[in-house]
């Protein structure tokens, strides 16, 4: 699972890497996928999604508004669901480009939102609705419009949904180590832009 994770953000900041104003969503998931064969991806567990500008706002599920291309001052997010040796690696952050101070501090609420909850899980063992019942309050605490509708879900060997289905946002029990993704999505209150944030929920590398 770690080496899943680890390729998964190497591919995250390699996407990164070849994002500039004027390309497309299109355009930024299929140079994604030549780089992905070059890290060995077996397949995909779900699509390429790479959310860009008014587009951040909308959940996997929601379709993007067509024709949205990178401006000069913008944001986007990276989600993505790879496979690597029979594992899941599934990340996703959120940049910048250019100056727009508003979207970058977005997406480090986004971040510091993430760790925030992670720490509370590893700390105080908390169920998986509690973390989220967390997570929104602090989002509003901070400011920012929570996304309920993401709840994170079950990874591990591949296909997890043979494995155990359903969202950790759902979950009763203490999530256990390495077997979770923890996702967080959430938004301005009132501009058309958000942030995403998402990883394995795992302790700490010694």
């Amino acid at each position: 699972m770690q080496r899943a994770r680890e390729l998964s953000w190497q591919a995250v900041q390699g996407i990164r890497a070849r994002m500039r104003p004027g390309v497309s969503e299109d355009e930024a998931g299929e140079e994604a996928r030549q780089m992905f064969e070059q890290l060995g991806m077996e397949r995909l567990w779900h699509p390429v999604i790479i959310r860009i500008g008014p587009n951040t706002v909308r959940t996997y599920r929601e379709p993007s508004q067509p024709g949205v291309r990178l401006a000069e001052n913008d944001s986007y997010f990276i989600d993505l669901g790879l496979v690597f040796d029979g594992h899941e690696g599934d990340v996703g952050d959120t940049f910048v480009v250019g100056h727009a101070p508003e979207r970058a501090a977005c997406a480090q609420a986004a971040r510091d939102l993430f760790q925030d909850v992670a720490q509370k899980w590893r700390d105080e063992g908390w169920s998986g609705q509690k973390l989220y019942n967390h997570a929104s309050e602090r989002a509003k605490a901070m400011g920012w419009r929570f996304n309920h509708a993401i709840k994170g879900h079950r990874v591990s060997d591949f296909p997890h949904s043979v494995h155990k289905g359903g969202d950790l946002g759902d979950l009763d029990h203490t999530p256990g180590t390495g077997l979770w993704i923890l996702e967080i999505q959430i938004a301005h209150p009132s501009e058309p832009f958000g942030a995403f944030y998402e990883d394995l929920l795992a302790d700490p590398a010694p």
